[in-house]
């Protein structure tokens, strides 16, 4: 590849590595693992489960802008984290700006908890004996 086309930076080359070798089994594998994930705010870490969909759009799509991306993304995270990310970040937002924003939503705020009848019934809560 390098005597084909010269020198070229990582990016260059992994998006052709892609374009060469990815067939139709992979992008399916990677389009049906992009729709299964959902952000669930209680289980899952914001940092780790954005960029794992971030690694799997940018693997289909590597032509595609961080922007639009980080717009792909917040919409797998439900529709009051989608609007709360939205008015948080301007348009042009990179991916750490997202990510931080992301995150201080989901662990200030109760957007994308689930509600619990009893606090004594989450496991967090200690046991009481009687």
């Amino acid at each position: 590849m390098r005597q084909d086309h010269g020198k070229h930076d990582w990016l260059w080359r992994k998006s052709e590595i892609i374009k060469k070798w990815a067939n139709n089994h992979w992008r399916f594998k990677m389009e049906n693992a992009f729709e299964i994930a959902i952000l669930n705010s209680e289980r899952d870490k914001s940092l780790t489960w954005s960029l794992k969909q971030k690694e799997k759009l940018s693997a289909l799509n590597p032509d595609m802008s961080d922007s639009m991306i980080n717009m792909i993304i917040s919409r797998k995270g439900g529709g009051e984290i989608e609007n709360a990310i939205k008015f948080r970040c301007v348009e042009p937002c990179s991916t750490e700006d997202y990510i931080n924003s992301m995150k201080d939503i989901i662990t200030r705020t109760r957007i994308g908890k689930t509600w619990t009848r009893n606090p004594m019934e989450s496991k967090m809560a200690p046991k009481i004996s009687r």
